[in-house]
């Protein structure tokens, strides 16, 4: 899938797409399929599957929370790519594969690459990847056709979002802050400031993570970037108030698009 062309012909449809997110394994592989099925239902336009990590650096305490439960529950890396490959066949919308770098260093680029194409997503994101380490991967992703979503924060000096969006493919992941994910956002000026800046070297669709959590969020950014991501919000609702009340908060989401 040429992921660019998918969100674009997305946005045709609605002024903003909506991204969504999932740790495998928590609370359990049942509960991740029915958010997914919540999902398809919503028409959400791309998901993030998460790999269980154990130390979860761009996480916030509830993400923290849910990786390392998961991997108490013994979540392996034949179930995590399970679940990617019936979701993949199941649903429409496209799944990223998100993880930290230990993952795909231990399977090994070459393996890391083959087994997210042979299992059917479209690319990946590594936050705690610097563009510098990142060598071989990009020769894989290649071979595979797949999408490495790059990732740019406020912290980063003109120069090096330069070089990080020349190196992006399918589309840019900024940062609405420093920190972590989990914090409510305001959608001030830094979260305009790393829009406008990273719009000025990359033709690619701009997607703002990091705190996002209702609908106004949404609205507020269209115009100002192609992709909205919400991830911790979600999974609030469901520990907080349940499955109905997820599946409202993720309609509500989806409503906003338009």
């Amino acid at each position: 899938m040429n992921l660019t062309e998918y969100l674009k012909k997305r946005l045709t449809q609605r002024k903003i797409l909506l991204m969504t997110h999932a740790v495998v394994g928590y609370p359990s592989l049942e509960a991740n399929w029915e958010m997914l099925e919540m999902m398809a239902e919503a028409d959400v336009d791309l998901v993030e599957l998460q790999m269980p990590f154990s130390e979860p650096s761009a996480d916030g305490p509830l993400f923290v929370k849910a990786n390392q439960e998961a991997l108490r529950n013994g979540i392996r890396w034949v179930d995590y790519f399970d679940l990617m490959q019936r979701a993949s066949e199941q649903f429409a919308f496209p799944i990223l594969m998100m993880n930290y770098c230990n993952t795909a260093f231990s399977m090994g680029y070459e393996t890391y690459c083959d087994n997210i194409n042979r299992n059917g997503a479209v690319g990946f994101i590594i936050p705690d990847l610097p563009l510098e380490e990142y060598g071989d991967l990009f020769e894989s992703c290649r071979k595979q056709e797949l999408n490495p979503i790059m990732i740019c924060t406020p912290t980063n000096t003109k120069e090096r979002l330069q070089k990080i969006c020349a190196s992006g493919s399918g589309f840019i992941y900024c940062a609405a802050r420093k920190g972590v994910t989990g914090q409510n956002t305001e959608l001030n000026l830094a979260a305009g400031n790393i829009l406008q800046q990273c719009r000025q070297f990359t033709d690619l669709p701009l997607a703002l993570g990091f705190g996002l959590s209702e609908p106004d969020d949404l609205r507020k950014l269209q115009g100002k970037a192609e992709i909205a991501i919400v991830g911790s919000a979600l999974l609030k609702t469901w520990e907080s108030a349940g499955k109905a009340a997820y599946r409202k908060h993720l309609m509500s989401l989806a409503e906003a698009r338009i």
